[in-house]
């Protein structure tokens, strides 16, 4: 199986890159041209600086963390019988009487106008481990909605 998480990865290192050149690179020298500027107590620029500094560390380290998470997964563990991360369901809204089809996908991944719903998403956490035929009900911020699962496609067949 390719690995589905490739793209994120990718998109992740990119980021780590791009935000490691900023503060090796570019915040040294703007801290340095702020210095210049003289009295720091009153300086905007440096103040600035200093603060996009520790942002972008936090930042960093986030990514890092991600990407560590994204590593430990193993896709070989997502069941085959039951919806998890990558599964393609369709349900039926009961209340609304329509059918809709969504896709479990990582948080980096999620948009909700084209069906892909984060696994971390009231939505995305009610259909996970569901099989066809049952019935969810979810507290959503638009208010209480109900589907029965009619479709299911997982990961492993995906492929």
């Amino acid at each position: 199986m390719q690995d589905p998480l490739a793209k994120i990865k990718q998109k992740l290192l990119e980021e780590i890159d791009q935000l490691s050149h900023e503060l090796n690179v570019d915040l040294p020298k703007e801290i340095a041209i702020a210095r210049a500027h003289g009295d720091l107590s009153e300086n905007a620029e440096y103040k600035y600086a200093k603060e996009r500094q520790g942002f972008v560390n936090a930042r960093i380290g986030q990514l890092k963390k991600r990407l560590g998470d994204l590593g430990m997964l193993n896709l070989t563990n997502i069941p085959k019988d039951r919806a998890g991360y990558g599964s393609r369901l369709t349900v039926l809204d009961t209340q609304r009487d329509i059918k809709i089809e969504y896709k479990l996908v990582s948080t980096e991944e999620a948009d909700a106008e084209h069906g892909l719903i984060s696994t971390t998403s009231p939505i995305g956490k009610a259909l996970l481990n569901r099989k066809v035929g049952d019935e969810i009900e979810v507290a959503t911020p638009a208010g209480k909605k109900e589907f029965e699962v009619v479709r299911l496609k997982t990961i492993h067949e995906e492929v």
